[in-house]
């Protein structure tokens, strides 16, 4: 297939989900664990058309959702100080931190500006040499290589105003704690394609095999989710645990070998707090030793910000996969898009978004 539409082409979804009725002979539950897989399931209604023992969990698999309280707060107030420019992208300025958000710092008059690669905000660092220029970098294994670019990138030019608040984590030791919490019922994963692709695949046969799970890297397409699902499936009923890869067309086992050299340079690993989840030992990166003048959180003093999650807002469960988001009593209600309480209903990628988007009728309709 060469075109992007031949991946929703609905005689061969109706292929791979009649293959999928004819594995299935008992009752799995499966967590997809990217976000953007998230979207696609409930955009296409693709939960609704599996067996009714097949049950897709929604992971954690969300940038922007998983960006714990504290770190928002601590880039609003580096972004409330009136020397600095604090640049991100547009899907975090809504996020809401304990009072507030990026938007409200920016109609208060604070300079927040939307980039599109932390390489322009390198730029405006440049540009603007009596400003201090922060860059909020977030995300997962994916989005990291262009973040590791930009601080070398700083470091090499002698870019003295620039610095980078860091906000990376990393999927597979999420996994690992979502098996080794007593409330979980995952009994095998799709994994991320686009983080396969940057990191390749050899960090996923050791947890398949230690968590007797099968996983199956997975695009996001809605035949891409089929066939992972029918593949995690087939495993399931035979019995077996073990990496697939039913993205070949994006992911090789090796990964990308440049993207990989970049992130050892700039970063290293260390523990990192998830929003709604929790510290994960090992889970994210900071910038290393060589590469600590350009750490925000130094530069502006306030790693000693600490925050506490709403109690109104169940987003830790829906992370973790123990409810849906319909189940949360604020969902629709007190949570909106417009007025949010947490970040899966802000994120693009979010669960409770994506329920919110093609599923509210449905709720309201249950309630």
């Amino acid at each position: 297939m060469k075109y992007l539409d031949e991946f929703s082409n609905p005689d061969l979804a109706k292929k791979l989900l009649d293959q999928i009725h004819a594995a299935t002979t008992q009752s799995w539950a499966l967590m997809e664990v990217c976000g953007g897989q998230t979207h696609s399931i409930i955009r296409h209604g693709i939960d609704q058309l599996l067996p009714e023992g097949v049950e897709m969990i929604h992971g954690p698999g969300c940038p922007v959702c998983v960006t714990p309280l504290e770190i928002i707060d601590k880039a609003l107030a580096i972004a409330a100080l009136d020397n600095v420019i604090l640049c991100s992208f547009g899907d975090m300025l809504r996020v809401p931190g304990s009072t507030q958000d990026l938007f409200m710092i920016k109609s208060g008059g604070g300079d927040v500006r939307v980039v599109y690669s932390p390489l322009d905000a390198l730029n405006i660092a440049r540009q603007n040499p009596d400003k201090e220029v922060v860059f909020f970098g977030i995300g997962f294994e994916t989005t990291a290589p262009a973040n590791a670019m930009t601080v070398y990138q700083a470091k090499r030019l002698s870019i003295k105003n620039f610095s980078m608040l860091v906000s990376h984590v990393l999927v597979p030791p999420a996994m690992a704690a979502i098996m080794e919490s007593p409330t979980c019922r995952v009994q095998g994963f799709l994994a991320a394609g686009h983080v396969c692709s940057v990191m390749g695949t050899s960090e996923y046969p050791p947890l398949a095999q230690r968590y007797r799970v099968p996983i199956v890297v997975t695009g996001f397409e809605p035949l891409d989710i089929l066939e992972g699902i029918r593949k995690t499936v087939i495993q399931l009923e035979e019995g077996r645990y073990e990496l697939e890869n039913a993205y070949p067309r994006a992911v090789q086992a090796e990964g990308n070998i440049a993207a990989m050299t970049m992130l050892r340079e700039v970063f290293e690993v260390t523990d990192r707090t998830w929003r709604g989840i929790g510290m994960i030992p090992q889970s994210g990166w900071r910038l290393s030793d060589r590469y600590l003048d350009l750490d925000a959180e130094r530069r502006f003093d306030v790693a000693d910000i600490h925050t506490d999650e709403s109690t109104l807002c169940r987003s830790g469960e829906v992370l973790q996969g123990l409810i849906k988001p319909h189940e949360c009593a604020a969902f629709g209600t007190q949570c909106t898009p417009r007025k949010p309480l947490g970040a899966t209903m802000v994120s693009s990628e979010g669960a409770c978004a994506a329920y919110y988007a093609y599923r509210r009728l449905d709720v309201v309709d249950a309630r």
